[in-house]
């Protein structure tokens, strides 16, 4: 699930956004003054296309080869102010709830460290936020924290070692902290091998203003049915007034006439996954009127969507016609558009 937040210059202090979500609007700094609004009266409205740093700056994958997967530690005040420096819309990350009722940003449900020749596991939501922050980098000079390590997919047990490290940070940090030009994509992180009681879900969501439905699009099977395909998704959104569905890229290149069918009920349609950092994955979502993608590579693919997308449409607008910044935005010939087409079923393989 993730979190549609206000604009960080609206709420000078985090206790001060509003219960009410009467009149809320965000907005990019790539729209002119178009943005996305959401009141009583009006629903929600995604600007053209949007370009979302994954993790703010990207993800690590400590087993990678590729040096950018370990360039910036993930869900750090670094890695969001780093993701501003490019042209995207929101930056996405993983807010946890620590148990003395503090939200902070972390995206695995395990933090993993070694003490004295030994490592141990602790549960992000068993720990105070005092706790937390004690591990990896700290924030006051000569102060040494302790040791971070992950577990990768595979069962594996790394240091967490990035090129450009960064301290824990709190959701409170994030709104007086990160750039201001930078919409928030939050993600509410809980374990899907626990069944949460009803109260439980209650105090954590308490102050969630709107929600997106996360789903992997059926590239895996969770116990939660309703996770399990596109078609669910919808089924949730519209009993629950959700405002769209996030899905992982594959299941909607597995299933692409569910795009349609999440258009005609009104919703909007993001996605996530390793296919958004290639480029012409991204814009065939563009073509195929996705609303838009949660990205690690956020240098690369912001300025691809900015040459291939962005630029075109604006310079139609300037024009005073519309239509023709939408017609001019891509420029493919059939035969290219069929050649991208026959391309889906080998991307879904990689």
């Amino acid at each position: 699930m993730a979190l549609k937040a206000v604009n960080v210059t609206d709420v000078p202090n985090l206790d001060q956004v509003p219960e009410n979500n009467a009149s809320l609007s965000l907005y990019s700094s790539r729209f002119n003054s178009e943005g996305l609004e959401l009141n009583s009266e009006a629903t929600f409205k995604v600007p053209k296309f949007l370009v979302i740093g994954h993790r703010g700056h990207g993800m690590n994958i400590l087993q990678s080869s590729d040096s950018r997967m370990k360039a910036i530690k993930e869900n750090t005040i670094l890695s969001f102010n780093s993701a501003a420096k490019f042209p995207i819309d929101f930056i996405e990350f993983d807010v946890q709830v620590t148990k003395d009722d503090c939200p902070v940003i972390f995206h695995d449900d395990f933090i993993f460290s070694e003490e004295n020749g030994t490592v141990f596991e602790k549960r992000v939501t068993e720990l105070s936020l005092e706790e937390f922050l004690c591990f990896g980098p700290q924030r006051e000079a000569g102060k040494q924290g302790k040791s971070l390590l992950r577990k990768t997919k595979d069962g594996k047990i790394l240091n967490w070692n990035v090129e450009t490290d960064d301290s824990f940070c709190t959701l409170a940090e994030t709104f007086q902290k990160v750039d201001p030009s930078l919409g928030f994509n939050i993600e509410l992180k809980f374990d899907d091998h626990i069944v949460y009681q009803q109260d439980h879900l209650i105090h954590v969501l308490q102050v969630i203003l709107q929600v997106f439905f996360l789903t992997n699009g059926g590239t895996q099977v969770y116990y939660d049915v309703r996770r399990n395909s596109l078609e669910e998704a919808i089924k949730v959104c519209m009993e629950g007034g959700l405002q769209g569905i996030v899905s992982e890229v594959k299941g909607v290149f597995g299933n692409p006439g569910a795009v349609p069918r999440i258009k005609e009920s009104k919703l909007s349609l993001l996605t996530y996954g390793k296919l958004n950092n290639v480029p012409e994955a991204v814009c065939m979502q563009h073509l195929m009127g996705i609303d838009g993608v949660i990205v690690d590579f956020v240098q690369e693919i912001s300025h691809a969507v900015d040459d291939m997308i962005i630029k075109p449409l604006n310079e139609g607008l300037r024009e005073g016609d519309e239509e023709t910044g939408t017609k001019s935005k891509l420029q493919f010939s059939q035969q290219e558009l069929s050649f991208l087409l026959k391309l889906i079923p080998e991307l879904i393989q990689h």
